[in-house]
């Protein structure tokens, strides 16, 4: 299971492109759902995720593990078990508590972090995204978007359940070529908190006993 977080959550999911990309098609209703998501969540002041993270494989759901994620403008913070990455908007800052390690490094396009709202934009560049219906999700009826790689990524389809109603992310589905599956299921939300100033500061002086590399 750590292996799994590490490499989803803490060096994301490295995307290899290969080939020449095909013409990217969007549905319309897809398009509306997730854009009205999206504006939903970048009109609040910050947002909190409680979420439960389920890993496995051939598509069946394993283990989980409970986690969090914070937002506020392009900053944010997702901490799963005893791994954590911030980005203070300049900078990736990725902590293992339990190896004592950081790694810093400066964002790139040739990575996705798995988060509760990264494919809202990355769909945008990235993705076919076709709308299949409604779904029942632990009884939130939700509109079901099926995302496809436009360019081979590792990555086979991801699954998105919106409330849109509410405008609000319920679940991800992320399946893999190599038929991993990592899910995020949302357990709990809140918008306009009054958060710590320092919530996506990295303080160095926190880790004096940690190995830290600098990419």
């Amino acid at each position: 299971m750590k292996k799994i977080i590490s490499k989803i959550i803490l060096t994301s999911i490295t995307i290899v492109t290969v080939g020449l990309a095909n013409a990217q098609t969007i549905d319309a209703k897809a398009k509306k759902i997730l854009d009205d998501v999206t504006a939903n969540y970048n009109s609040k002041k910050n947002s909190y995720f409680k979420f439960s993270f389920g890993s496995g494989i051939n598509g069946l759901v394993t283990k989980t593990e409970p986690g969090i994620y914070y937002t506020a403008g392009d900053k944010y913070k997702l901490k799963i078990m005893d791994t954590e990455q911030v980005f203070d908007g300049n900078k990736i800052y990725n902590i293992n508590s339990d190896d004592m390690e950081v790694t810093i490094a400066k964002p790139n396009g040739s990575s996705t972090m798995f988060s509760p709202i990264n494919y809202l934009t990355n769909y945008r560049n990235e993705y076919n995204v076709t709308y299949n219906g409604k779904k029942n999700v632990n009884g939130i009826s939700t509109d079901f978007i099926k995302l496809t790689p436009i360019k081979a990524n590792g990555i086979k389809y991801v699954y998105l359940f919106l409330d849109s109603t509410k405008k609000q992310m319920v679940k991800i589905e992320q399946h893999g070529n190599n038929k991993d599956v990592a899910v995020i299921a949302i357990k709990e939300y809140k918008e306009n908190q009054d958060v710590d100033p320092n919530m996506f500061v990295f303080d160095k002086n926190k880790y004096k006993n940690y190995i830290i590399t600098e990419l």
